[in-house]
């Protein structure tokens, strides 16, 4: 398994638009989910042991940061010819198996990622009010086999964005994970 990390898009950058189905088969767009105090965008899938690693804390974090305003969404832009498992009705699955309490949507085109810059899997990004991208990267230093997950680096970041600091450029590391799984020529330039 090749470790890819997150190519940290630049901060500022406008969060792109997407309307992309969900688990349930209704279309969910970025400005159904930008009236909270802020959005994070989980780049993710079912089968990755990146993600797999992370899931449970990723539901609790996310239940305790809906309370206070904070929207998620999960995303899975993954080739599902040839990773069957990451398949739509599979999500549907995987999201009620683990318990997301956030709209996991299905991106087939791939180009959601693409206008993202989305590496791998998990990559989150966090937007502010405004829609500007105040965080990418990591959700902590943990990694399968290598610590429990505890979301400090999201968590912190969150806080911040609720408090109204700016997030430090210095305090983002790219988060590390499975690639996304490309169709065949779609993969954008490195």
């Amino acid at each position: 398994m090749a470790v890819t990390s997150s190519r940290m898009l630049p901060l500022g950058t406008e969060a792109p638009r997407f309307e992309l189905p969900d688990t349930e088969g209704e279309m969910v767009s970025l400005e159904e989910l930008s009236d909270g105090e802020g959005l994070c965008v989980v780049f993710m899938c079912n089968h990755c042991p990146y993600v797999k690693h992370l899931q449970d804390a990723l539901a609790r974090v996310a239940r305790t940061y809906q309370e206070k305003g904070i929207r998620f969404v999960g995303i899975n832009s993954n080739d599902i010819e040839t990773y069957p498992q990451d398949r739509p009705e599979r999500m549907k699955e995987e999201k009620e198996k683990v318990g997301y309490p956030f709209p996991y949507l299905f991106d087939a085109s791939q180009e959601t990622a693409k206008a993202y810059r989305a590496a791998c899997t998990p990559d989150f990004f966090l937007f502010d009010t405004e829609g500007e991208l105040a965080y990418r990267g990591q959700f902590d230093s943990s990694r399968p086999g290598r610590g429990r997950p505890s979301g400090e680096d999201l968590i912190e970041a969150m806080d911040a964005l609720l408090e109204g600091r700016r997030i430090p450029e210095a305090d983002q590391r790219p988060s590390a994970g499975c690639n996304i799984k490309w169709k065949p020529g779609n993969a954008p330039p490195v």
